[in-house]
């Protein structure tokens, strides 16, 4: 759970100084796209998603975690991108860091975050 709060800290620095608004961007998206990288390679899903033995929640499942990592990937480049110019691409970087808590959330609610083992 710590690397939750420390994207929490990050995220609330970054909205109140676009100098930190680059670091924010870079370690979130990292953060995000290694976590649904581990979901992907070291995580079954299992629970509601094989209930029925539909396998359209499963792809559904790996879909949104493969989103996950291209956006992280999307957004630690945008945080170099905004490193240029943070005063002046601010408005970018907030709007993707904005977007970033939605899959930090889905992340988190997957697992990726979690410290238990994997099976």
């Amino acid at each position: 759970m710590d690397v939750l709060g420390r994207i929490a800290r990050a995220i609330s620095d970054a909205l109140r100084d676009p100098e930190k608004l680059p670091e924010a961007l870079i370690l979130c998206g990292v953060l995000e796209a290694g976590a649904a990288l581990s979901l992907i390679f070291f995580r079954v899903p299992g629970g509601v998603l094989l209930h029925h033995g539909d396998k359209a929640l499963v792809y559904a499942y790996y879909g949104v975690l493969v989103a996950a990592v291209v956006f992280g990937i999307a957004e630690a480049f945008t945080g170099f991108w905004v490193s240029g110019d943070p005063a002046g691409r601010r408005t970018v970087g907030v709007i993707v860091l904005w977007f970033s808590i939605l899959f930090v959330i889905i992340i988190a609610a997957l697992g990726g975050f979690s410290s238990a083992p994997p099976k």
